[in-house]
């Protein structure tokens, strides 16, 4: 009948554990293996030969592609093999190899991934990451624990980000940044060991931040990365300024980092 939700179909190789949970709609493909206490969204495809770990929870119309595993311990010498997971959101395509990681008991026992992102070939999300949605991450993108990843970022191939930092909305990490630093949103940064070289305008523009607002940020820019004045001087001046993302940027900047347990 017209309209009638598409059945769910396991390939006759794949490993499902009778524990685990499945919307309407999946499709697992050959040699797949979900485990025990595993959520599968309704509509998820895991193709050939991909992995989804315990305790993960995997939001609707999500892709893994083979090889990908999703769930894993978390590679912490401190992790006793104590119950964390994973939150992963909908909408989202994890390519060949890519890896996420659950978290640690340390660092709250939990590693969440938002809506709508691509994770490319060989990326990597370690043990108590954050991770925003509409975030993309080109191949061999490598997420350190503790790392939050702010909404609609976007990393160019082979690049690492540290443990504990914190990379704001709409950043672009070039390709082969080796991020130590707090990257602020809205910014490029590039080089090894990375720093902040211009404002993101072709990230604002495609993320539909209106003109009055990317010209705030300019300014806004200028003043933090070029002026006379310390950063944190400068934030704190712009940290009431009229325009909401020039707030977003301030604010970001004047936060603490994150502690480390």
């Amino acid at each position: 009948m017209s309209g009638s939700p598409v059945a769910t179909s396991v390939h006759p190789t794949a490993l499902v554990a009778p524990e685990a949970e499945l919307g309407v709609g999946v499709g697992i493909g050959p040699f797949a293996v979900v485990e025990a206490g595993a959520r599968i969204g309704d509509g998820c495809v895991l193709h050939a030969h991909a992995i989804v770990r315990a305790r993960t929870t995997l939001g609707a119309r999500s892709v893994v592609h083979p090889f990908a595993v999703l769930g894993g311990e978390p590679q912490d010498r401190r992790h006793a093999g104590e119950p964390t997971r994973v939150e992963i959101g909908s909408d989202n395509v994890f390519r060949e190899h890519v890896t996420v990681h659950a978290g640690t008991d340390r660092g709250g026992g939990v590693t969440r991934v938002g809506r709508g992102g691509l994770f490319m070939a060989s990326a990597h999300v370690a043990h108590d990451a954050i991770v925003g949605d509409g975030v993309t991450l080109a191949n061999a993108t490598l997420l350190g624990g503790h790392v939050v990843i702010g909404d609609h970022v976007v990393t160019g191939g082979q690049v690492a980000v540290a443990p504990f930092v914190r990379v704001g909305a709409r950043a672009f990490l070039a390709g082969g940044a080796m991020v130590e630093q707090d990257v602020p949103p809205f910014v490029i940064v590039a080089g090894d060991r990375a720093r902040v070289r211009a404002l993101n305008k072709v990230g604002l523009e495609r993320g539909g931040v209106p003109l009055p607002s990317r010209s705030a940020l300019e300014s806004a820019f200028r003043a933090l990365f070029r002026g006379d004045s310390t950063r944190r001087l400068a934030a704190a001046a712009l940290v009431d300024h009229d325009d909401p993302y020039v707030r977003e940027l301030a604010r970001f900047v004047l936060e603490p980092r994150i502690a480390r347990p």
